[in-house]
């Protein structure tokens, strides 16, 4: 595209995350990519993070801080203002390693039919010390529908097939992105490059820990409403058990992180039940679901009683 720079747009969402917006902003405004432009929808911050937008106000393409029914509602204000090829948002306590829009970027230029780009996140706590790398897979339309999740801060969107799809259904609050993942994947093919792009951090106030259990219930919505919507439901025809599958898998793992072990173990069977090699790779995770049942008294004797058994107590 010679020196032509596509306009590449990123909206941050916040609500009271003072302590983490500015290392996000810093994040966009940070990238070697010069033609970014950043729309920032605040849900009515009382915490001091609007001294921190107006601090930053003049290099914000637009900005508001106002009430709004929730997160779909505010991404969508900024989505719906978005004048770039490609368009991402960033939750305010998550941020951009250095590089990831012009990577994000390349790969449009070489991929420009595709309606996802997306890379691998790394997961950081409170203080940005990484705790996990979040890996996905090459995944298209069928994927997605058996709940492979991709890692929303390194997503990049084809904002016209954005606008076709419709943007965020404002009637889901957990799952949100994979809706839309799903009706942008039913359009176009999805490219995956397997780069670190974002952190995604988790912390007691972050949605993903603050409300876990509440993620399971999004997965059956969108098992029912993929089961009475084109082209879902003839895509899903011999597969609904690996759907519903998928689902338990997702609602386990989230009940798990919300401390509600016998439920996840529950869950996690009931996948086994409905198909077996989508439940079998978190086995790991099943195995301690179903020990911290026991809780931890009860793993206290078993570990002492296995201790007797290697290094028998000694009598006098």
């Amino acid at each position: 595209m010679g020196d032509i720079k596509p306009l590449v747009s990123v909206v941050i969402n916040s609500f009271n995350q003072s302590a983490f917006l500015e290392q996000t902003i810093m994040s966009v405004l940070d990238q070697d990519y010069p033609n970014v432009e950043i729309l920032l929808v605040d849900g009515g911050s009382t915490d001091g993070s609007l001294e921190i937008i107006q601090r930053y106000a003049n290099r914000l393409a637009w900005w508001v801080s106002e009430k709004d029914s929730g997160q779909a509602e505010g991404i969508n204000k900024g989505l719906m203002r978005a004048k770039g090829v490609l368009a991402a948002w960033l939750n305010s306590d998550d941020y951009y390693f250095p590089g990831a829009i012009s990577r994000a970027l390349d790969c449009w230029q070489n991929h420009p039919e595709a309606a996802l780009i997306y890379g691998d996140v790394a997961a950081v706590d409170e203080r940005g010390r990484v705790t996990n790398r979040m890996r996905t897979g090459e995944w298209q339309l069928a994927e997605l529908m058996e709940f492979h999740i991709l890692n929303q801060p390194a997503v990049f969107m084809n904002r016209t097939m954005l606008i076709q799809a419709g943007y965020l259904d404002t009637e889901f609050h957990y799952l949100l992105d994979h809706k839309l993942w799903l009706g942008m994947a039913s359009q176009g093919r999805m490219v995956h490059v397997p780069d670190v792009w974002a952190a995604g951090r988790f912390h007691p106030g972050a949605k993903n820990v603050a409300a876990a259990v509440r993620f399971g219930e999004d997965a059956y919505r969108l098992v029912s409403w993929m089961k009475n919507t084109t082209p879902y439901s003839q895509l899903g025809e011999g597969r609904w058990n690996r759907v519903e599958a998928g689902a338990h898998r997702i609602n386990a793992r989230y009940l798990l992180d919300g401390s509600r072990a016998s439920e996840a173990f529950k869950s996690y069977w009931r996948g086994l039940m409905a198909h077996a090699p989508a439940i079998v790779p978190e086995w790991h995770r099943m195995l301690y679901a179903l020990i911290s049942l026991a809780g931890l008294g009860g793993l206290k004797r078993l570990f002492l009683g296995l201790r007797r058994l290697v290094r028998p107590v000694k009598m006098d």
